[in-house]
């Protein structure tokens, strides 16, 4: 009885919230109730796309990104806030330049997106110890937990973070309308954790309602958290129902049925990530990845959530993937594109995963009657077609959606049936064909602008009032019938401007039947209702348009590769547009004479005017130019030089950390005395060098160390200058979803000493290059899973006793921040930046002969590319990569990626523009590791990506 009148005093509330007109001047209002947000009495469906500002490290292209998004229909962007990015130690933190998160929110209010704000602390995202800054490993309490000593971290995270996104609420005349608190927490069960992060928000000025994300299909959280502490406004549920197999495409829903379940009756509801790609756990290449989650997977599973659950929050994870930069990866599933296989790719490119995005935005923006319907009784299906319906309707419109698929998800036929559909304005037969593993919504009873769209079995793109006109976009399966009706208070004149369309009028009906076959063109006029101009397509034509907003009114443009905005002044249409040589098309008021295609989103810069005619369909036609040849040079003039000098007897360590303690707050003991772990000594990322001085009896035959280095980690080992071999690096254990016991065999290593190399009464040195990957995440609050050590954990010389000293990073570099570097002598030394003299060193190419160790490779190359286009270039390891060697690739300073046999299957690297100079000089340094001799990497190449005039 307590929970049902609290949740009365909700309900009342929040309608009492909702009826209480915005008074002028006052700041926007974000409420809800059962079926969408609303913002100042304007019901919304949210349709969000994940970005992660920290994987694109060029401030000047998260612009591009966002507006893509916005391109595309998305209204809202989702940002994880990375605490391990902007915190290299406890107290320290770091929003200047490539971390100016105030930037990145101003951005996004610039391109008209909302944003979900998602500070964690714990986020997850496949990067290093889950976004928690590998110093929390040091420190007491169970991460993920109300104890104590990570209390006081993760306050003083939200404490520095909360107030920026505060300052940028949509109250406030930002752009941030959501707050998700904490990350997939369904496997924790501490409520007062749930809650203090609750509480830290408001103290810190946030009002926006208070949201989470539960994985997977629900969990256990609608029953444990839908009310009482910890529990947030709107819940929110994860659903990867394709699962992350890209190697097998075929696969369909192995991972569940991807409905988004409501969770409570009082809030939407909210699909908190939605697949939209996969990690590469097969290591397939993130091409397969798109292909699994492409778009029949998209019209497929996006649709049913829409209809069957009546769903109006929408984030897919990911729109944009980006790039492991650094040491940003975690180290067990990915390598250093994260990619993901989404909409748009690691190089900032379009797919046609994108034009599904913006077929499906452009109708979730334009149809307003979805963001508050109910479940209807749907159409019946005639004859013996495999197919299903579902149906929902606003019951303030009557407007109903229909969703017509296959019965079976899997169905690879096509299967053509007739809807006997008892539509608002009556009943009608219609044909529809649904060809494999496709889907369609279908409307009816729907104020298409001033025109009657009585039901249709194509679905509706887009449609707009332009020019005294109405203008809409209809679209279907290639091949597909289709059928429109339209209601007219008497017989309209009707013109088929272009395409194979039959027009009959009856009974107040226009009934238009064709065939779904390039793009058909249907002028309306009279009947009693403005003119209609339908444009009906297949899928393919309709990804050709892109509808955008001017101070002026709507227009629709056909034909360049991305829209960004759009001016109309006077009879002068202005575009900021990235086109290649084509058609252009542009639907506009008939005051429009003129087109100009301008550089850059704002319009600064060269433009161009393209000589435009006009059409039988009253828009303005005309042809882009190509854009100039991107000359890109070829790498050459490199110079090496071999490091390692720490592996030499006499190398002085004399200024190195002594690592000597006997204790450690890791829940893993050290199997061996002294502490080794490289956190317990401030050394977080990357490389660390050991060097381990011993006095030899002379009976020492063998040394024994052990390491755990995650996934793909490794450690080279020497003796007084010797190399003795090299040991995999031990790894989290496959648990799944379960605790990581502590390994009692990590990653093992046994060198035997060659005869004659000790020297018995003397000094002996024992060398040792650990890679470390990353940090474990901390996916199921488990300290013996987060808090596992990096580096040695166990060194043995036939019981001699060791004096170690331990060697990382120089110190966090104040441009790139703390994930770009380790501590390769090169790293500590400078050999990895753009100012550093190398004309000393010899002349050698990469693909030269390797010997076991650290050799440094670094040659310029000077770039002009073309101004006012945008050509994204990537940099090509030939050959196949050998498992004998490692590269870490440093475009001017920045450690851009990492190539070899072991690391993953990426032979192509993003050098996005920002850190690459697109009109200047660029230093490329390669840090190469060999375990044994081999040939080096090579040859290596420039390429772009694409090459499109207009860009960001």
């Amino acid at each position: 009885m307590r929970r049902l009148l609290s949740v009365l005093l909700a309900l009342l509330l929040t309608c009492a919230a909702l009826v209480a007109p915005a008074r002028a001047g006052t700041a926007p209002e974000v409420t809800y109730d059962r079926y969408s947000l609303i913002v100042n009495g304007r019901r919304i469906v949210l349709q969000s796309a994940e970005f992660h500002y920290f994987r694109l490290p060029s401030p000047e292209l998260w612009r591009d990104v966002m507006e893509k998004f916005k391109a595309a229909g998305f209204n809202a962007v989702s940002l994880y806030f990375s605490w391990a990015y902007h915190s290299p130690a406890p107290g320290t933190y770091d929003f200047s330049g490539v971390r100016d998160v105030d930037r990145l929110l101003r951005t996004a209010r610039e391109t008209g997106l909302y944003v979900i704000a998602r500070p964690g602390p714990y986020i997850n995202a496949e990067s290093t110890g889950g976004g928690f800054p590998a110093w929390l490993k040091t420190v007491p309490g169970r991460a993920r937990s109300f104890e104590p000593g990570y209390r006081e971290a993760y306050r003083e995270w939200l404490h520095r973070i909360n107030p920026i996104i505060a300052r940028h609420q949509l109250p406030r005349g930002g752009p941030v309308i959501l707050y998700n608190a904490e990350n997939e927490y369904q496997v924790g069960t501490d409520a007062a954790y749930m809650q203090d992060i609750q509480d830290q928000a408001r103290a810190d000025g946030v009002t926006v309602p208070i949201t989470t994300n539960d994985c997977c299909d629900a969990g256990s959280w609608s029953s444990t958290w839908a009310s009482g502490p910890g529990a947030v406004q709107i819940p929110g549920v994860d659903d990867y129902p394709q699962s992350f197999e890209c190697a097998n495409p075929g696969l369909w829903g192995p991972w569940g049925e991807g409905l988004t379940e409501r969770l409570r009756d009082d809030i939407p509801v909210f699909a908190a990530e939605y697949q939209a790609g996969a990690i590469d756990l097969g290591n397939a290449g993130y091409d397969k990845c798109r292909e699994l989650t492409g778009p029949a997977f998209m019209k497929f599973f996006y649709k049913n959530n829409l209809v069957q659950t009546g769903a109006t929050m929408f984030s897919y994870y990911m729109g944009y993937g980006g790039t492991n930069w650094g040491w940003l990866a975690q180290p067990n599933d990915v390598y250093t594109s994260y990619d993901y296989g989404a909409a748009i790719t690691e190089a900032r490119r379009l797919t046609p995963k994108y034009d599904e995005f913006k077929r499906q935005g452009y109708f979730l923006e334009a149809v307003a009657p979805l963001a508050k319907t109910d479940a209807l009784a749907p159409p019946a299906v005639s004859g013996d077609a495999a197919l299903t319906t579902v149906a929902r309707a606003n019951p303030d419109t009557g407007t109903q959606f229909v969703l017509v698929r296959h019965a079976d998800r899997a169905a690879a036929t096509t299967d053509t049936t007739t809807l006997d559909w008892a539509a608002p304005d009556g009943r009608y037969q219609v044909p529809v064909r649904i060809k494999g593993r496709d889907a369609h919504v279908l409307v009816a009873g729907y104020d298409l602008g001033g025109q009657r769209l009585a039901v249709s079995t194509s679905e509706i793109m887009t449609h707009a009032a332009i020019g005294g006109r109405d203008v809409a976009l209809l679209y279907g399966t290639a091949g597909s019938p289709g059928a429109t009706v339209l209601r007219y208070p008497s017989a309209p004149s009707v013109k088929v401007l272009e395409g194979s369309v039959r027009a009959a009028y009856g009974g107040g009906d226009l009934r238009l039947d064709y065939a779904h076959d390039g793009l058909a063109r249907v002028l309306v006029t009279g009947g009693g209702r403005r003119p209609l101009l339908l444009l009906i397509g297949t899928d393919e034509e309709a990804a050709r348009f892109w509808r955008v907003s001017t101070e002026a009114g709507p227009l629709l443009v056909r034909g360049p590769e991305l829209v960004r905005s759009a001016t109309l002044r006077g009879d002068v249409v202005s575009l900021a547009a990235d086109t290649v040589a084509g058609e252009i098309e542009v639907f506009a008021p008939p005051s429009a004479t003129r087109l100009d295609l301008t550089a850059g989103t704002t319009g600064q810069g060269a433009g161009e005017r393209v000589r435009v005619a006009r059409t039988a369909s009253g828009s303005l036609l005309g042809v882009t130019r190509a854009p100039a040849p991107a000359r890109l040079p070829e790498l050459t003039g490199w110079r090496a030089r071999a490091e390692a000098p720490e592996a030499a007897p006499g190398f002085d360590d004399s200024r190195w950390t002594a690592a000597d303690r006997t204790a450690t707050t890791s829940p893993h003991p050290p199997k061996t005395l002294p502490v080794l772990y490289a956190d317990d000594y401030g050394f977080h990322y990357g490389n660390v060098w050991y060097r381990g001085h011993f006095t030899a009896t002379g009976a020492e035959t063998g040394i024994d160390l052990n390491a755990i280095t995650g996934l793909r980690g490794n450690y080279l080992v020497w003796l007084n200058g010797r190399y003795l071999g090299t040991a995999a690096g031990g790894v989290q254990a496959d648990s799944g979803d379960q605790a990581t016991p502590p390994n009692p065999d990590p990653g093992p290593g046994h060198f035997a000493i060659p005869p004659g190399l000790l020297r018995p009464g003397a000094d002996n040195v024992l060398a040792v290059l650990v890679a470390n990957m990353g940090h474990n995440d901390d996916w199921i609050a488990d300290d013996l899973r987060f808090k596992q050590p990096r580096g040695l954990v166990a060194a043995s010389v036939g019981g001699t006793p060791i004096a170690w000293r331990i060697q990382g990073t120089a110190g966090t570099d104040a441009l790139r921040g703390p994930l770009s570097t380790g501590g390769l002598y090169g790293e500590r030394t400078g050999w990895h930046l753009p100012k550093y003299q190398d004309k000393t060193w010899k002349k050698a190419a990469p693909e030269a002969a390797l010997t076991p160790g650290v050799t440094w490779y670094r040659t310029s190359f000077r770039l002009d590319l073309p101004k006012g286009q945008d050509v994204p270039i990537g940099l090509r390891f030939g050959g196949d990569p050998s498992p004998a060697y490692r590269v870490l690739i440093f475009l001017n300073g920045w450690n851009v990626g990492q190539y070899g046999g072991d690391i993953g299957p990426q032979r192509e690297f993003s050098l996005p523009a920002g850190i690459l100079d697109e009109r200047g000089t660029n230093t490329l340094a390669l840090a190469v590791t060999a375990e044994q001799p081999v040939a080096g990497p090579g040859p290596l190449t420039l390429f772009a990506y694409g090459n499109v005039r207009g860009g960001p």
